[in-house]
């Protein structure tokens, strides 16, 4: 009991710790649409799912145990946020007019960029790995640590689909549609600033 009651304390306050996740669902939510937002928690959680499965196989230890393969996936999430960044910051003020067409593609690439972003989110790999093994014993059933892990996509889901459908209600998205690009510049900021933070620590400077 005390162990499950670690592990959903310790979840719940790492899912609502904003990071790149919350950036982009506050993004797609407020620039796109509220399917756009669920569509990427939605995302987020089968990525939370990946580094589950990975830790349960003893594979995340390995990662986070190898100092050079550490590196690389910091180098690559961090890449990631960059571009993602760029891109949103390139948006102009005319691109973001035209509803039908951010409708339109919206679904698909919705779900991947959560997907990614918190796929290659190496503090999302480092949660997950160390509360498996600071938190959950060596010996709790192999069943209850795949709920654990099921819990843990789940929170993701729910908060971040909260946060989508809260953003997107109508007075709120009403009163920043004029400025979406604006909203996507200072995501597209913030991302990029995490991704340059994240090769700081890479480079340990």
């Amino acid at each position: 009991m005390t162990e499950a009651l670690a592990v959903i304390t310790i979840t719940l306050l790492a899912v609502i710790s904003p990071g790149p996740d919350f950036a982009m669902v506050t993004r797609n939510s407020l620039v796109l649409s509220r399917r756009a937002g669920v569509l990427t928690a939605w995302g987020i959680g089968s990525a939370v799912l990946v580094h589950v499965g990975y830790t349960l196989l003893g594979i995340g230890v390995l990662i986070q145990r190898s100092l050079w393969w550490f590196e690389v996936f910091k180098w690559i999430g961090a890449a990631y946020l960059v571009y993602l960044g760029i891109g949103m910051l390139r948006t102009r003020r005319g691109s973001l007019q035209l509803e039908s067409t951010v409708r339109a593609v919206s679904d698909g690439d919705a779900w991947r960029t959560g997907f990614l972003t918190n796929l290659l989110n190496p503090k999302c790999m480092v949660f997950v790995v160390s509360l498996f093994m600071q938190v959950v014993q060596p010996g709790t059933p192999l069943a209850t640590q795949i709920a654990y892990g099921v819990f843990i996509a789940v929170a993701h889901i729910g908060w971040f689909s909260l946060v989508a459908t809260s953003l997107s209600a109508g007075p709120v998205r009403t009163r920043l549609l004029s400025v979406r690009h604006w909203v996507d510049r200072v995501c597209g900021g913030l991302m990029v600033a995490l991704g340059v933070a994240l090769v700081r620590s890479v480079s340990g400077r």
